[in-house]
């Protein structure tokens, strides 16, 4: 694939300085004045690209990789032909992914769709909003009454920030995304679409069939460094707060019920449901399509494999898989019976068959 206009190449930078920069150490010195700029798959490197790879799977595509330069492993530096730079680090994943940020820095985060500087023509801000200098909000943001936007924050097209509304600074608040009855830290990060702070799901029996709609009065804090995929959906809580903890990163179209606690640096993958306050602890990691029940607490460190049913607590540090959840272990080993049974049905078969 050819570098495209989205995402161009860097200008270039020096393996002997990126090298410096992650911790790194470059095994042939005499590549030190070799320049990178952009990162590739090993199956499509060129010239002027960064590589990595984690294990022995990649020896058949090395033996064709073009890449100026590839991180690895010291286990691993076997396998790289001797025409391609070799940068040595013991994080390789770690240390490719702090490359790319200096190489495409403009990809971390949504950009402005326009080149509008500062509040936009076509940006509605109420005047009792405040807005701290170096703000850009880009035409068709609409600004509450009392709502308080940081130094740095950029708010995009057509985006939503209710009254009374507080966002920190360096905050990047794509198009279309709505946020309301919450307080947003520093340096977070809310993608095309998101909805923060709507009314949660809750609702009485009524006196005739049908239901009571319970009042929803609390609030969604996010904390610092917090990333929110597309589409994400955060209900504000009942009467108790929505929280989002430090450093959490959560996928697109994710569901977070009213008074959920998520904890610090949280890992949840597109497609979960989280019910009504859940508590997760700090280091939960949450595979694609989980379901998460309410009322629940889950341990900090705790790991939840993709399209899982989550119906009661999980200990701290704990795998879980499977629905209903259960421990990993016990998870794998009913799936090898089911198989076991499954294909013992099928020799049967067979054999009547004949």
């Amino acid at each position: 694939m050819e570098h495209n206009w989205f995402f161009p190449p860097h200008d270039g930078i020096r393996l002997g300085d990126l090298a410096a920069t992650l911790g790194a150490e470059l095994a042939d010195a005499a590549h030190a004045d070799r320049v990178v700029r952009s990162v590739s798959p090993v199956n499509r490197a060129k010239e002027g690209d960064l590589c990595y790879i984690l294990s022995r799977k990649f020896r058949g595509e090395l033996a064709t990789c073009a890449a100026s330069a590839i991180l690895c492993d010291r286990s691993l530096a076997a396998l790289v032909p001797s025409h391609v730079a070799v940068l040595l680090s013991t994080r390789p994943h770690t240390a490719f992914a702090l490359a790319g940020e200096l190489l495409h820095g403009s990809a971390m985060r949504p950009e402005p769709m326009t080149s509008a500087v500062g509040i936009a023509p076509g940006a509605y801000v109420d005047p009792e909003a405040r807005i701290e200098p170096g703000v850009s909000i880009e035409p068709m943001a609409v600004i509450g009454k009392g709502a308080e936007i940081g130094e740095g924050t950029h708010i995009g097209p057509g985006a939503i920030i209710g009254a009374g509304v507080r966002i920190g600074r360096n905050c990047s608040i794509a198009a279309g995304t709505t946020v309301q009855c919450a307080l947003v830290g520093n340096n977070v990060i809310l993608h095309p679409g998101v909805r923060v702070g709507q009314d949660g799901f809750g609702y009485a029996p009524g006196l005739k069939p049908g239901m009571i709609k319970i009042v929803q009065i609390g609030r969604v804090i996010i904390q610092d460094n917090v990333e929110i995929g597309a589409n994400t959906t955060i209900d504000r809580g009942t009467m108790d707060d929505t929280v989002i903890g430090e450093g959490t990163k959560i996928d697109n179209q994710v569901q977070v019920g009213h008074n959920v606690r998520i904890g610090r640096h949280c890992g949840i993958v597109s497609g979960v449901g989280i019910a009504g306050s859940a508590r997760i602890g700090d280091g939960v990691m949450i595979g694609g399509a989980a379901g998460i029940n309410g009322h629940i607490t889950i341990g900090d460190g705790a790991q939840i494999a993709a399209m899982s049913g989550v119906v009661a607590d999980i200990p701290a540090g704990e795998k879980y898989g499977g629905v209903p959840a259960r421990p990993m272990r016990d998870f794998l080993r009913d799936m090898a019976e089911i198989a076991m049974r499954s294909s013992t049905r099928v020799q049967k078969k067979g054999g009547n068959d004949e």
